[in-house]
């Protein structure tokens, strides 16, 4: 069964706008778990624009659900994750300048340095998962360092699916969504957990959701920006709808 991971950090970039104590991401985070919810998903970036380290904290602490902490392989963060030790570790490119991730971690060329992350987490029991790009060489690299997760970005099939005027049977979706799908084939077959995420919504959801053995979904903008309209339990609720669907409709083609 796919499982939903809910990203929280524009909760907690609302509350930076004004330096004050709300909206509280742990509010977010019971929230999302009510609407069903399977993980909390938060990046604490080195310029802690958003996510704040006490955030981190007391989600752990509180969260009742897997909390997916995304982080640059840096010393600062890796000594964090292994002093709090969430129960999934995302390694992710990361640049001051940039408004979110705007693409994978470049595996194929850190491979010495991020095999020794991937070890200083696992010693510390954390999952560790890798955010890369849909090429089959880092897949291979995420394995070669002892990744456990990949997970796949996104952003060029939904940019695809936006240009190209939100529809799913379009040559340039299509291939996009190909890339994804053979490097989820790549990924499980190297023994590792297919996850994907970045740009996804309730129109372009679907397609990436059906892909043979894909585990979990990220989802986190979509689903703030729904929640200011319908609130986030009901907007994490139709997400998660839409998930099921998707992959009840992939198995009766199967069938």
């Amino acid at each position: 069964m796919i499982e939903l991971g809910v990203n929280i950090d524009h909760v907690a970039t609302i509350r930076q706008a004004r330096c004050t104590y709300e909206p509280d991401p742990v509010w977010a985070a019971v929230e999302a778990h009510l609407g069903g919810a399977d993980g909390i998903t938060i990046h604490l970036r080195e310029d802690r624009r958003h996510i704040q380290d006490a955030d981190v904290e007391k989600l752990h602490a509180l969260a009742q659900i897997k909390l997916n902490l995304e982080m640059a392989a840096t010393d600062e963060m890796v000594a964090i994750a292994c002093r709090i030790r969430p129960q999934m570790a995302m390694l992710v490119p990361e640049g001051r300048h940039e408004v979110t991730t705007e693409g994978g971690l470049d595996v194929v060329a850190q491979q010495g340095r991020l095999r020794q992350v991937v070890a200083r987490l696992a010693d510390a029991g954390i999952v560790s998962s890798v955010f890369i790009n849909a090429e089959l060489a880092q897949v291979e690299a995420a394995a070669a360092v002892g990744a456990r997760v990949c997970e796949i970005h996104t952003g060029p099939y939904a940019h695809a699916f936006y240009t190209q005027g939100r529809d799913p049977e379009s040559p340039a979706v299509l291939a996009e969504l190909e890339q994804v799908r053979v490097a989820g084939e790549a990924i499980r077959q190297l023994g590792m957990r297919f996850n994907a995420g970045h740009a996804l919504n309730y129109f372009n959801v679907q397609p990436v959701a059906q892909l043979g053995g894909i585990r979990e979904l990220h989802i986190g903008h979509a689903i703030i920006s729904r929640a200011v309209f319908v609130g986030l339990r009901e907007a994490v609720r139709e997400m998660k709808r839409l998930l099921r669907e998707a992959q009840a409709q992939a198995r009766a083609r199967i069938l």
